[in-house]
């Protein structure tokens, strides 16, 4: 894509902090990693032709896709130093008889000496190429070739490298570099690779990787991971083009929903009853009964009100994926592929499916971030 100046986008104005909006619970509570804006964004793009795809989603790479909620869920897959010899210590020559012994005594010196000096050179050779396979290429994600960073940033790892881009073959790679001799997973990490990835997406189409991708050079990235899917990459990212991940997440108020599993369910209502104030020892069978109706009907109303979310979001997304409960107590929990240019409609749905679950279910959105559930990560495990 052609270079164009006046339509350059600066991804790094565009960053969201996660959870820097929040409303109280009874409306939508926005965890956006996308509302404050910084310097230390990701990437801008000085191509202003876009490709607009009618088609409904991206490409999944290497994950199969989940059970969406409203929308066909797409799919696209995606990725010694020379040893020096050391010198070998110069072997002494036998002594000669007479006067002349000293001689060969200070030649041997000097070649001990020699040899000594070949050996340390020879060591220091050997750390410094240790030193150099220590570091590696921190893989943040894949992007279109046609963007530039807006401003320096640092990335993960101790010390933080310098995040920069790697092109080939009209693709780029958003990268730094690491120290691989040090322990990658520290919460700093953590959030700079999340910063870094969803601010880039929330500008430009983004391709990730998971995190702690590293490959052990700039050729390994152009060559081994950019080179050899170029067709497949391109597409994915042409699909993505102007749009972003959203995650609606709604949590039932525990009281509540105890309230309504009893209030409607007439066999959990008598063992709840029976075990009130009751040994818990000569009560057990009843309470694991109690257990097992008030799981089930808390699981029939999350299949309910999971598609009470897809229903509202229909005409406002492109494609849905369905994330599997991470708690008990979830109500809702599905990511949704967007237009960049639609957020407000999407928080309008969200805030009003909130205020119809004032009292009994908790939501909140996040987003804009890179579209993980809908591309997964170019780099794969291993």
């Amino acid at each position: 894509m052609a270079a164009s100046p006046k339509t350059q986008k600066t991804a790094g104005q565009g960053r969201k902090a996660s959870g820097s909006k929040e409303k109280d619970s009874g409306s939508a509570r926005k965890a956006s990693s996308a509302k404050q804006k910084t310097t230390a964004g990701s990437a801008r793009k000085t191509s202003g032709a876009k490709q607009k795809t009618a088609a409904g989603s991206a490409q999944k790479a290497g994950t199969a896709a989940r059970r969406g909620a409203t929308g066909a869920k797409p799919k696209a897959s995606g990725a010694a130093g020379a040893k020096p010899k050391a010198s070998g210590a110069t072997g002494a020559k036998p002594k000669a008889s007479g006067a002349t012994g000293a001689k060969p005594k200070a030649s041997t010196a000097s070649k001990k000496a020699s040899s000594g000096s070949k050996q340390q050179a020879s060591a220091g050779s050997r750390r410094g190429t240790d030193a150099k396979q220590e570091k590696g290429i921190y893989v943040y994600g894949v992007l279109p070739a046609d963007i530039e960073l807006a401003s320096e940033m640092t990335g993960v790892g101790d010390p933080a490298g310098q995040v920069r881009i790697i092109r080939s073959d009209g693709l780029a790679a958003l990268v730094s570099e690491v120290d691989v001799s040090k322990p990658l997973g520290s919460p700093e990490d953590l959030a700079a690779h999340q910063q870094i990835v969803d601010g880039t997406a929330a500008e430009v189409p983004v391709l990730p990787a998971r995190f702690g991708a590293v490959l052990p050079s700039e050729e390994a990235v152009a060559e081994d991971l950019l080179a050899p899917n170029e067709d497949e990459f391109h597409d994915a990212l042409s699909e993505l083009d102007g749009r972003a991940q959203y995650v609606v997440k709604g949590r039932y108020v525990e009281k509540a929903v105890l309230r309504e599993v009893l209030s409607e369910n007439r066999q959990a209502a008598r063992l709840a009853s029976k075990i009130r104030g009751a040994d818990p020892d000569a009560t057990r069978d009843a309470r694991i009964k109690l257990g097992q109706i008030i799981n089930d009907v808390v699981t029939a109303k999350r299949h309910k009100d999971t598609h009470a979310l897809g229903n509202a979001m229909e005409g406002h997304c492109v494609a849905s994926v369905v994330r599997e409960p991470t708690h008990e107590l979830d109500a809702a929990h599905v990511a949704f592929l967007v237009k960049t240019d639609e957020e407000s409609e999407v928080e309008q749905v969200v805030e009003d499916l909130a205020r119809d679950w004032e009292g009994r279910i908790e939501v909140r959105l996040l987003g804009p971030m890179a579209a993980y559930d809908f591309v997964g990560s170019v780099v794969p495990e291993g």
